[in-house]
């Protein structure tokens, strides 16, 4: 059945998917929270050398960042529970968010795993042993040197990889999750105005994307705020140095031509 564009529908979607941010939202906040964890554990038998770990963690890794979220979230969903089946354990009646939640959870890990061992790999070496020379601990030298430094350095990335999950829980609804596309499906059908449907929800994605890019923008200038200290100080000592060496050499100039 053909149905015209109706720009009031979108108006009238609006507010009805609007009600379901919550769940998007929370599928996201999830998500970042535990897959930062699983990424720190993953990291650290790469970036200590761990033998066997270190290889296993690379392995899941690859894994979990080179296969589609889509397929992850069948794999998950329909293998997990066979396997738990093999040691007695019945998740049948687990909610299906459960599954999403880990499905983006680990898709997250594997690709928070990279920022951190990027992060961590910027950072110089020579600060956090000059840190240890003065008698800091490695807890401090830790919390004090390196961690300011790599959050700055990972705050891009972090930032990208939040909006990719944002945009990628658009696939949750193909396992029954009610989230904002899930319901976006269901008005579309009801309605057979998928168009507006669409339209509504590619403006609610917008708006949640745009607020959270100015948010990072706001971390990442406070994360950087001792650089440009630190650029302003180095500045104006240049400048102070190059005016008394300006100077200093006009009295020589101005000397040698008087002896001439």
């Amino acid at each position: 059945m053909e149905t015209t564009f109706d720009i009031s529908y979108v108006f009238d979607f609006l507010p009805k998917l609007a009600a379901y941010i919550q769940i998007t939202l929370f599928i996201v906040i999830c998500s970042v929270v535990l897959g930062l964890a699983v990424g720190l554990l993953w990291a650290l038998p790469r970036m200590y050398n761990v033998p066997v770990l270190k290889n296993l963690s690379a392995i899941l890794v690859s894994f979990f960042r080179g296969t589609p979220v889509l397929i992850l979230l069948f794999l998950i969903y329909y293998g997990v529970p066979e396997v738990l089946k093999l040691v007695s354990i019945d998740v049948t009646r687990t909610s299906v968010l459960v599954f999403v939640i880990l499905t983006y959870t680990l898709n997250s890990g594997a690709y928070m795993c990279e920022i951190i061992r990027a992060a961590v790999a910027a950072v110089d070496r020579g600060q956090v042993e000059a840190a240890y020379s003065i008698g800091m601990t490695k807890y401090q030298a830790f919390t004090r040197i390196m961690l300011p430094q790599a959050l700055a350095v990972s705050m891009p990335n972090f930032a990208n990889k939040v909006l990719a999950n944002l945009k990628e829980t658009s696939l949750a609804y193909t396992l029954g999750t009610m989230d904002i596309s899930g319901k976006a499906q269901t008005l579309g059908s009801s309605t057979m105005h998928f168009f507006e449907t669409y339209i509504a929800l590619s403006l609610i994605y917008f708006v949640i994307s745009m607020i959270l890019e100015q948010l990072f923008l706001l971390a990442e200038r406070r994360l950087h705020r001792h650089e440009r200290h630190y650029k302003v100080r180095t500045g104006s000592k240049r400048s102070l140095r190059s005016r008394q060496t300006g100077k200093e050499d006009e009295g020589l100039f101005s000397s040698t031509r008087s002896l001439s």
